[in-house]
């Protein structure tokens, strides 16, 4: 299928966690890292997240950064919940959002619709929304290259589709234990002859973050 080359980002702890269990999260890697990966942003003609990520944390998905230019935003959310009052929705004209949901949910998005936000029903089941069918619209649309930020649901999502092309990984020097927000959320592997290996390409010090680059290994 024609889809984008998709790169999967992690910024988390040396035991792969993205937030403690009550959500708090800012902030577990340095500012350089997060600099990084406001630049990485810059390098991607669209950014993702699901709602979750959209809800808890507000965010902006902008570079912020002079001579990067700010990719369009796009936002998994099955029931097309994304408050108006979001970052996101008030800086849609600015910057393109486009939000995928369940069919039938577009009906109920007139908020965010009047604010500028894309509203895309696709198809969906009993594991989320329909990621390859989300991929092609937006490889109709000349997207070339997707960022995937966040949250755990959504990278596993692409994970499972075999769908992350590359992926960059900050962890930070911290450990926030097994109760922690996991980075990526389960896959349900039953064997490990399902388990997709990637090559690692670099490890990198990132002020007192690590970087590392991982591609899909060929198959």
């Amino acid at each position: 299928m024609a889809r984008p080359r998709i790169t999967l980002k992690l910024a988390t702890s040396l035991d792969g966690k993205i937030a403690l269990a009550n959500g708090e999260s800012e902030w577990i890697t340095g500012e350089a890292a997060r600099e990084a990966g406001r630049k990485l942003r810059g390098r991607h003609d669209a950014i993702a997240v699901g709602s979750n990520t959209a809800r808890l944390d507000n965010p902006q998905l902008t570079t912020r950064m002079a001579g990067y230019s700010d990719p369009a935003r796009i936002v998994f959310d099955s029931g097309a919940l994304l408050s108006p009052k979001s970052n996101l929705a008030q800086t849609a004209n600015d910057v393109p959002v486009l939000l995928f949901c369940a069919k039938g949910a577009e009906n109920y998005a007139s908020e965010i619709k009047a604010l500028g936000v894309s509203v895309l029903p696709i198809a969906s089941g009993s594991s989320g929304l329909d990621i390859a069918q989300a991929m092609e619209i937006l490889h109709r649309q000349n997207i070339k290259t997707l960022l995937v930020e966040g949250g755990g649901k959504l990278a596993a999502g692409f994970v499972k589709a075999g769908f992350v092309d590359d992926i960059y990984w900050f962890r930070a020097p911290v450990i926030l234990g097994g109760d922690g927000r996991s980075g990526i959320a389960d896959l349900s592997l039953e064997t490990l002859i399902d388990v997709k290996p990637y090559i690692r390409q670099s490890v990198t010090e990132i002020g007192v973050d690590i970087l590392e680059i991982y591609t899909k290994a060929p198959t």
